[in-house]
């Protein structure tokens, strides 16, 4: 794995970025940058849009409430972006936040939030999940940004799903087995991960679920979980199993 710079501050921004093309901070950024970090001129942060990779860059202030940042070299070459996908039942509030963080974190792709019949979250706001997953990437030194999707009925979730995809679904309910033998067939296949809400799937749906060709279940150990930690628990299995944390 590519290493990347612990100590210098990252910033994501939306503009294209080359060698000695400027781009203008946004007020916020400037504030931060400026106010917050007390950073001055020639102090050099990185930069990442999720397109071009990471750029080293330098500061040129404009005063104490705007700012110029000025791409210097290339860092970290863009990645591929991840193909797993991450469907889960919505949470509330600061969970919420703290699930799309840890998926961010943990290598989704996608986020795809499912509307199930126990789910107590209807609507939701996705520009707030973009920014907390925006933060996150800045964070942890990831530059494929994830796309945030709309929430969608879990039987449009299931009626649109792609047949070459498998859909590893994690249910307390599975009989008891490891599910690292049963997700290592799965290895380099396209993937993608459900958790349900925080009572669980409904027994129509555990039906549903298990008649389809393109589901794996797997449990979750002997204990239930949370949903937050299942979330975790139930990427790092997948990711370590069959995901990208294995050689292909």
């Amino acid at each position: 794995m590519e290493r990347y710079d612990f100590q210098t501050q990252r910033l994501f921004v939306t503009a294209d970025m080359a060698e000695g093309r400027p781009i203008d901070a946004d007020r916020a950024q400037a504030n931060y940058l400026l106010n917050v970090l007390r950073l001055k001129q020639g102090d050099k942060i990185l930069l990442f849009n999720g397109r071009d990779g990471e750029w080293l860059a330098g500061i040129d202030p404009q005063g104490r409430k705007s700012c110029s940042l000025l791409p210097l070299k290339l860092t970290r070459a863009q990645p591929a972006p991840s193909n797993l996908h991450y469907c889960f039942a919505p949470l509330k509030h600061g969970r919420l936040e703290y699930m799309v963080q840890k998926a961010v974190e943990m290598g989704a792709g996608i986020l795809q939030p499912v509307i199930t019949q126990h789910t107590q979250i209807s609507r939701l706001n996705t520009g707030k999940m973009q920014a907390h997953a925006i933060e996150a990437a800045e964070q942890c030194g990831i530059l494929a940004i994830p796309q945030v999707r709309a929430e969608v009925p879990m039987a449009k979730l299931i009626a649109d799903w792609e047949a070459t995809r498998q859909l590893v679904y994690c249910d307390e309910a599975a009989p008891d087995a490891d599910p690292v033998e049963l997700l290592k067939p799965l290895k380099g296949k396209p993937l993608g991960l459900l958790v349900g809400p925080e009572g669980g799937f409904s027994a129509d749906e555990r039906t549903m679920l298990r008649q389809l060709p393109f589901v794996t279940v797997i449990p979750l150990g002997p204990r239930i979980l949370r949903a937050d930690t299942a979330a975790v628990a139930a990427l790092a299995i997948v990711q370590a199993a069959a995901g990208d944390w294995v050689a292909v």
